[in-house]
């Protein structure tokens, strides 16, 4: 039954011995400053495995790229080595970890950027309503292309900070309605120049940045998520599976050894039924293949998708509350489920107090 699942993949230089994936999850419990903290130290210890791939929460390229309080970043001394102790932490039950590189783009605030500097996005398209924060999203300012280059280098110090913090690699956040994603999209990208207008001008940005990281750390280090479809944050494209085909044949084109790609269905948390869209894709990539369809809610249903496709599987919400979730699902045994109320606070609760199954048991 789990034979897949369970069974031995490359992924870069790292021989994990299964395909159980902790999805990259934003969970505010940085210290002021954006430093990773103890607690945070603590949380991916508990979920490290032998051989199991954690892929951290959105962490920030530069002091520009945010717009979320008590996010990490990996821009200077003190954040690498505040994630040093995460990966340590994790290299201590031999486990693999990849940190996910960040760049919000219009979603951000500029209250939280350096000198209060305007939101930036591909084009002048607001997303409508108020951010997380309670506040109206703001008219994001184009890049221009001398800025687009400086950000592209951002990601690319930013991939060699993680390696110094002992990262295994890193993974572009490429999805979701952020900055990468938001050149990706036509409802976001407006541009005339050479990164908008065409599937290829529009996916430049992504495949620069990618270009960039593997010149800094090799291709073996370096990984992209995306998203094609997702309407979050008010993404659309009108060629979606001719965009995100384009993208993934030129990454197999120009990057064969990537460590991985990383694909979320689309509206994996809104629809009421699990399907599988990213056939596509999967044809077009010879390399490890990460799929996230909202699968803490149908485990039996990953299974049945890693036993059909042999893909990785990124689990969110059941890896929250299961920090022994590989075992969990190897025995067949019941999951803890996740406190929602409790996803972004600053808090150890809700983060580092789900029982292992043992514990649970006893009680």
């Amino acid at each position: 039954m789990l034979k897949k699942l369970f069974s031995p993949v490359k992924v870069g230089f790292n021989n994990l011995q299964h395909r159980v994936v902790l999805c990259p999850l934003t969970r505010f419990r940085s210290l002021p400053g954006s430093i990773p903290s103890d607690l945070q130290a603590k949380y991916y210890e508990q979920r490290a495995s032998e051989g199991g791939l954690l892929i951290t929460e959105a962490t920030l390229v530069s002091p520009f790229a945010g717009g979320y309080p008590r996010a990490p970043g990996i821009y200077n001394k003190e954040q690498i080595e505040g994630w040093r102790k995460v990966t340590s932490a994790v290299h201590e039950k031999k486990g693999v970890i990849f940190s996910q590189l960040w760049h919000v783009g219009r979603v951000g605030t500029k209250f939280l950027n350096p000198n209060q500097d305007q939101v930036v996005s591909a084009s002048d398209v607001p997303v409508s309503g108020k951010n997380a924060q309670g506040i109206d999203y703001e008219i994001p300012r184009p890049l221009e292309i001398d800025e687009i280059k400086a950000i592209i280098k951002d990601f690319a110090q930013a991939a060699k900070n993680a390696i110094e913090a002992g990262f295994d690699g890193v993974e572009l956040h490429g999805a979701n309605g952020y900055l990468i994603d938001q050149f990706t999209n036509s409802s976001s990208n407006k541009r005339t120049d050479i990164y908008g207008g065409s599937i290829k001008n529009r996916s430049r940005f992504a495949l620069e940045a990618v270009d960039a990281v593997v010149e800094a750390i090799g291709a073996e280090r370096t990984a992209i998520r995306f998203s094609p479809g997702n309407s979050y944050q008010e993404m659309a494209d009108d060629t979606v599976v001719d965009t995100w085909s384009y993208l993934t044949s030129q990454l197999q084109e120009r990057h064969p050894d990537l460590a991985y790609v990383h694909f979320m269905e689309a509206d994996a948390f809104t629809k009421d039924e699990l399907v599988d869209t990213l056939e596509p894709y999967r044809k077009l990539w010879k390399g490890p293949f990460i799929t996230a369809n909202g699968y803490s809610d149908a485990p039996k249903k990953a299974i049945e998708i890693a036993e059909n496709t042999g893909d990785l599987i990124a689990f969110g919400r059941a890896f929250i509350a299961n920090p022994d979730l590989p075992e969990r699902l190897r025995q067949n045994q019941e999951l803890n489920q996740a406190d929602y109320s409790t996803f972004y606070t600053n808090e150890a609760a809700g983060y580092t107090d789900y029982p292992f199954y043992e514990e649970a048991k006893k009680n």
